[in-house]
């Protein structure tokens, strides 16, 4: 293979700090969607805290299928927005056309990682549309947030599928949230033989 056909890797460092630019030049901080994630899960997790959600947050944003996502999603809303997308699917994304399904299916796709639950609560989501993904979902002003806010309920849904999975491994060792620290929310963190 010559140097001309050569491909370079992009570092998952560069995709990770790519993926959190994309969302906060749009307008979604980590805290946004962990807002999400909170309301869902406190119900369920004596100690839970926001920053346990947040860890949860940058967890799977740390997934190479969610990057991708977004990555792509963003790249779309704004080819919309600046009308660079051929006809007909301009005006399709655009208006976020009620039979264009394309943006869930990217989506669902995405938390497919997080098991069952992360793709019932993507469900979930993606019809009540709480916190940030109500907010992406108003067609306010030129914005276009057709794949936007469906990848926000996306990382909520597998955050909150995190914290869920790391629910039952604390019950199985007699602890709660208050017994870890927001950097242990990681399943397999200090769980002997957990694989969840």
């Amino acid at each position: 293979m010559d140097s001309n056909t050569t491909r370079t890797r992009v570092h998952s460092d560069t995709v990770y700090k790519a993926t959190k630019e994309a969302l906060l030049r749009r307008g979604v901080t980590i805290e946004d969607i962990a807002k999400i994630v909170y309301e869902m899960q406190l119900p369920y997790n004596e100690g839970l805290t926001m920053e346990h959600c947040e860890e949860s947050v940058k967890s799977v944003l740390k997934k190479r299928e969610m990057q991708h996502a977004i990555l792509v999603g963003i790249e779309l809303d704004e080819l919309a927005e600046k009308k660079m997308l051929s006809e007909p699917l301009q005006s399709i994304v655009e208006s976020d056309e009620g039979l264009f399904v394309v943006d869930e299916t990217i989506a669902l796709g995405s938390v497919f990682t997080y098991g069952s639950i992360a793709v019932t609560t993507f469900g979930h989501l993606d019809k009540n549309k709480i916190g940030i993904i109500s907010q992406l979902d108003t067609k306010a002003g030129e914005q276009v947030h057709t794949f936007l806010d469906d990848l926000a309920a996306s990382v909520a849904a597998s955050a909150a599928s995190r914290i869920a999975h790391r629910t039952r491994d604390l019950e199985e060792q007699n602890e709660t949230f208050h017994d870890i620290s927001p950097e242990e929310t990681a399943p397999e963190t200090k769980i002997e033989g957990a694989t969840t």
